[in-house]
């Protein structure tokens, strides 16, 4: 392991957060017979992400710090338009809101060592960070999918793209993790399981709509 035990615990412990919720998707999902968008996913991703933006500024992985940047405040989006940001502190919504801005102030702060650190960085080449950064975009775009998609309608909607776009991410996060030797990172996405089943209830979902 080329950091301490504490830090992998940490990036665990925020891919913990993101398998969790997604379990409870799943479930709730499978109650319906169709793919739903509770709220409790969208602050558990907000959690998440927050712990795994630490993991890799900790990590120098600037390909993790980048693909949690691109779906940060998408769930923010998602909190705010289900009304779950009502009872909160002022004070919350702000520090999460600046949360991503401090991190990356932290990386930035010292320019040269940035660019030592993050991205030539010798254990993270060139070739595999751009591996690493294609997976990362390719999973959390899916995000950005799931925003158009639910601005459109004016509600949060987890529709068949966002999870097809979440197992082509999770392949090549895996294909990074194992070259990287980031256990954590491998361990992360066994959700591709649950994002494979919601492809198959969307479908199934879908077709009864049409059927009936």
């Amino acid at each position: 392991m080329d950091s301490p035990l504490w830090v992998y615990l940490l990036g665990l412990a925020g891919m913990a957060i993101y398998g969790v919720r997604i379990v409870v998707q799943w479930y709730l999902s499978e109650k319906a017979h169709e793919v739903v968008s509770p709220g409790i996913y969208w602050v558990m991703s907000s959690i998440g992400a927050i712990v795994l933006y630490i993991y890799g500024w900790l990590r120098k992985d600037f390909s993790i710090i980048f693909g949690e940047s691109i779906g940060y405040y998408i769930y923010m989006w998602n909190i705010a338009i289900m009304g779950l940001y009502k009872n909160t502190p002022r004070w919350v919504f702000v520090a999460q809101a600046l949360f991503p801005v401090l991190i990356i102030g932290l990386m930035l702060r010292d320019f040269p060592a940035f660019t030592h650190d993050f991205l030539m960085n010798e254990k993270v080449p060139p070739g595999l960070l751009a591996l690493g950064m294609i997976g990362q975009f390719t999973y959390e775009i899916r995000g950005v999918y799931q925003l158009v998609y639910s601005m459109k309608r004016k509600e949060s909607i987890l529709p068949l793209g966002h999870w097809i776009l979440a197992v082509a991410g999770s392949l090549m996060i895996i294909a990074y993790g194992l070259i990287r030797h980031d256990w954590v990172l491998v361990i992360g996405q066994f959700a591709i399981v649950f994002s494979i089943r919601n492809i198959m209830i969307s479908l199934a979902s879908s077709k009864r709509k049409k059927d009936s």
